[in-house]
């Protein structure tokens, strides 16, 4: 039979793991401020009526351990985003070309024709998809000579020894 204080402190330890257990993941939000046209990236939801909302959620620990170094760093330098839409036969090739490379990304899909012309202006020029945003370069449709050539100057290896898993898609909200 445990005593008072041993349940006590079995209650404390469970309590701690699991603390320790929901703190590797990571919710960043990234929008524009209605109020000074500025970009605002923060850990805090973005208030009513901010544009471009992008919500990017990461876990750190395992996963990202077993990343190779030189994916890790290029990643936390050059987030990749993969802007696709359903039903989107090249939208499969662009994904397999990233997944190929090893190269973590966060996919966003694009449901109405108001996400896609904001994307355009977003990108500068007519949106077509698959595009891909690496850092803060981009490139529009999918032309795999041009995103290798980003992914090379961001630094991601051109193979990869093991299968990395892509993000999760981020959702504008």
């Amino acid at each position: 039979m445990l005593t008072t204080t041993a349940r006590r402190l079995s209650r404390a330890t469970a309590i701690v793991l699991l603390i320790i257990g929901t703190a590797s993941a990571e919710t960043t939000y990234r929008w524009v401020d209605p109020k000074s046209g500025g970009t605002i990236i923060s850990d805090l939801p973005p208030p009513p009526g901010a544009r471009q909302v992008m919500k990017y959620s990461s876990t750190t620990g395992v996963d990202e351990q077993q990343l190779p170094y030189a994916v890790r760093q290029a990643s936390e330098k050059f987030p990749v985003v993969l802007y696709t839409s359903t039903g989107c036969v090249t939208c499969k090739q662009a994904r397999s070309l990233l997944n190929g490379r090893g190269v973590p990304f966060t996919e966003k899909m694009l449901a109405s024709e108001e996400e896609i012309a904001e994307l355009g202006r977003q990108l500068g020029g007519e949106s077509l998809l698959p595009s891909i945003s690496v850092g803060r370069q981009s490139a529009r449709g999918f032309a795999p000579a041009t995103w290798n050539e980003l992914l090379d100057a961001a630094g991601y290896p051109a193979n990869t020894p093991q299968r990395v898993k892509p993000s999760k898609g981020a959702a504008a909200e």
